[in-house]
């Protein structure tokens, strides 16, 4: 897999975990707090769109996950 599609599967399960814990119908509501790293998580996703800076990219990168262009990734 590469780096955008490594950062999309992890930003989804941050999102779905903080949901789960920050939503009080959720059978594992601890508290509503959790909800700010659900929009921690969807601004990083916004400027990232913007800007094309991401840490978790960065992160990947060095250990070694390849980026779409390098590898001929098909769309």
């Amino acid at each position: 897999m590469t780096v955008e599609r490594w950062i999309r599967v992890i930003a989804g399960v941050f999102i779905m975990l903080s949901l789960a814990l920050g939503v009080q119908a959720s059978p594992w509501f601890v508290n509503q707090w959790f909800l700010a790293f659900t929009a921690f998580v969807g601004l990083n996703l916004f400027q990232f769109g913007f800007t094309n800076f991401c840490p978790l990219a960065m992160i990947l990168r060095q250990l070694g996950v390849p980026d779409g262009a390098a590898n001929g990734a098909k769309g």
